[in-house]
């Protein structure tokens, strides 16, 4: 039902930012979490951002200070700002939905590369 696709990656150096933006095709208004994973080569998908229907926000340790998650209901889109980038941020980003019914979605992933 629920399509994901992300856009906004791309290659920048480190100290640099970049935004990423997750268009959902339906409604995000009344799903219990959006948000953002990330995988790195040789490494298990992590969550970087995540926010709840309870209003909830949880970062990763390692990006806590520097990345900012928000949502435009209006747009169906989750945004991700990350600013101060360091090249252990290299990895594919993929947007993440759950349902208020318990059902995930992920969209296809936008690849992030923090290299000088």
């Amino acid at each position: 039902q629920v399509q994901l696709v992300e856009s906004g990656g791309g290659l920048v150096q480190p100290g640099g930012s970049l935004r990423l933006s997750c268009a959902a095709s339906g409604s995000i208004s009344l799903t219990s979490a959006v948000g953002w994973y990330r995988q790195a080569p040789g490494k298990p998908r992590e969550m970087v951002a995540i926010t709840t229907s309870g209003g909830g926000i949880n970062y990763a340790d390692s990006v806590k200070g520097r990345f900012t998650i928000s949502r435009d209901n209006a747009k169906n889109t989750v945004i991700l700002q990350m600013n101060s980038l360091k090249p252990e941020d290299t990895a594919v980003y993929y947007c993440y939905l759950q349902t208020q019914f318990g059902w995930d979605y992920w969209g296809m992933g936008t690849l992030v590369t923090v290299s000088s």
